[in-house]
């Protein structure tokens, strides 16, 4: 006699059609049996990436992505021409930050390049100074050393020059122009102290309280040269979990997993290999910044000595272009903007430019090239027409 079979309960029911659960444990890398050489290889080829990424700054050295010309070679710099041969365009000639970096920023990478963006804004006739390492011979060098040698590479143009100072740049091209105004048509200074002692500066401050023998000490230590490396550590102490942990956290994330984030990873790259490739300078040359532009202020104050001749910062009466970083920790707003008050240029020839971001930025961040140096290749442009222009209104 056949029993009836009970009805199953809806719970029952609801039990027996739920999916197993997994366990959670096995989900973690090396903790499923099916999957655990899987994973081992994944970390062995992130953690050989990671190396590969950490350390590309060893093996690479910074390059010019622009195709160019050397056109002159002197003990403190190079010269490099870009742009269309044979222009007849007014020169213009970038002065790069020679702060123990590559002079390299200026063209940056293929769509971070401050020199393929003026051209690309009009101006045809771009050079730039290529700043040799310092050797032993030249541990003696001063500022008019450099002065002098760009006095000769402006020579060679054979035309006045539109300058473009960046940071240490700006200030020397001003030196310049105060020396030898008649060789100038017009000045950009990005990021540059002018008056160092404007503001409540993080280097200023660093200068004001340092011994007199704590610079004299990191000159001897290089044998009568200042080491970029020493810089570089001055420059990472500002944010040091920036640079000793942070980025090495980044990376990791970038090349976690079997996809990577290639464009972060090439930025990054692009980044490391200027940053931590450095230059050196030579010491006589490093101390009478330290003393005399940064501690004694002296060319704001028109005593700084050039080639033989006190220069005053009134003889500066070319239209100036200057343009400070918001956020700009390594050179304060006021330290740029002040060299209004300073220089003899006419107010209606003088622009002051706040862009937004920080130091490094202002010479190779995106927004910054496509905003701001737009607008500074326009009003270059329309403050010292080309020649041809010039010609066609006479």
């Amino acid at each position: 006699m056949k029993t009836k079979q009970e009805k199953a309960s809806p719970v029952a029911e609801k039990v027996e059609n739920t999916p197993p659960t997994p366990n959670p444990v096995a989900t973690l890398p090396f903790m499923n049996p099916m999957t655990f050489w899987q994973d081992w290889f994944q970390m062995w080829t992130d953690m050989q990436e990671f190396w590969q990424y950490a350390s590309v700054a060893t093996y690479k050295k910074p390059e010019w992505v622009s195709p160019n010309e050397v056109v002159g070679d002197l003990h403190c710099f190079k010269m490099r021409k870009f742009g269309t041969e044979g222009s007849r365009a007014i020169p213009t000639l970038i002065l790069p930050p020679f702060a123990g970096h590559y002079s390299t920023i200026a063209d940056f990478s293929e769509t971070q390049s401050l020199v393929r963006h003026l051209m690309e804004y009009g101006i045809e006739n771009v050079y730039s100074l290529d700043y040799n390492s310092a050797t032993e011979e030249m541990r003696y060098y001063d500022i008019d050393h450099y002065l002098a040698e760009l006095n000769i590479m402006i020579d060679d143009l054979g035309d006045k020059v539109n300058l473009i100072g960046l940071c240490q740049g700006g200030w020397f091209g001003a030196i310049f122009t105060a020396r030898f105004p008649q060789k100038v048509r017009s000045l950009v200074i990005a990021g540059a102290p002018i008056d160092t002692k404007a503001g409540d500066g993080f280097l200023e401050n660093m200068v004001d309280q340092a011994t007199p023998f704590f610079f004299k000490n990191m000159v001897s230590m290089g044998q009568g040269l200042m080491d970029g490396k020493y810089m570089l550590q001055g420059f990472k102490s500002m944010n040091p979990m920036q640079h000793y942990w942070q980025k090495y956290l980044d990376i990791f994330k970038k090349v976690q997993g079997a996809k990577n984030d290639e464009k972060g990873l090439k930025k990054y790259e692009d980044f490391e290999i200027w940053y931590e490739n450095t230059l050196k300078l030579p010491g006589k040359w490093y101390e009478q910044v330290i003393n005399e532009l940064f501690h004694k202020n002296n060319f704001i104050k028109g005593e700084f000595r050039a080639l033989g001749q006190v220069v005053n910062p009134k003889s500066i009466q070319c239209p100036v272009y200057l343009l400070a970083g918001e956020k700009d920790e390594i050179t304060l707003p006021e330290q740029v903007f002040e060299a209004k008050n300073y220089f003899g240029t006419p107010p209606d020839k003088l622009v002051e430019d706040l862009a937004p971001g920080g130091h490094i930025g202002l010479f190779m961040g995106s927004e910054t090239l496509k905003v701001y140096w737009k607008k500074i290749a326009a009003w270059m442009l329309e403050v010292v027409p080309h020649p041809e222009t010039l010609a066609a209104e006479a």
